[in-house]
């Protein structure tokens, strides 16, 4: 329901203000709004997604196999780095990405659109083959 209000109001600054009676969006705009979010969009959001998830799953091995700690990070900062093409190869920029997923993972509704096109990318996939 609204459990995340209490988040919203920890991040004020000045809480010593008297408190308006309703709760003002325009005190802290959202990065992004889920209804305005063109389908293009998304669409480029859940390609890259489904490739960084690729990619972690192909690597994750490789990571847990390190010989040391110092090898292991760098095959993250590799990985990394790899993501990161990957999603500005989607048509992204990685704080748009950083968006979309959080929001997908807080509005239940983008959420929704996410996950069909993340079907019909299986889909897709798989009919390729």
């Amino acid at each position: 329901m609204g459990g995340d209000g209490a988040i919203a109001q920890e991040s004020a600054t000045e809480p010593s203000e008297a408190p308006p009676a309703i709760e003002e969006p325009s005190a802290t705009p959202p990065p992004l709004d889920a209804s305005t979010i063109p389908s293009a969009k998304v669409s480029q959001f859940v390609q890259a997604y489904v490739q960084v998830l690729d990619l972690l799953e192909q690597r994750q091995g490789e990571v847990k196999a390190a010989a040391s700690q110092l090898e292991a990070k760098q095959l993250e900062g590799e990985i990394e780095a790899q993501a990161l093409d990957i999603i500005e190869g989607a048509g992204l920029t990685q704080q748009e990405y950083l968006q979309l997923l959080s929001l997908a993972n807080v509005d239940p509704e983008f959420g929704e659109r996410i996950a069909n096109g993340l079907e019909e990318a299986r889909e897709t996939e798989t009919g390729e083959e």
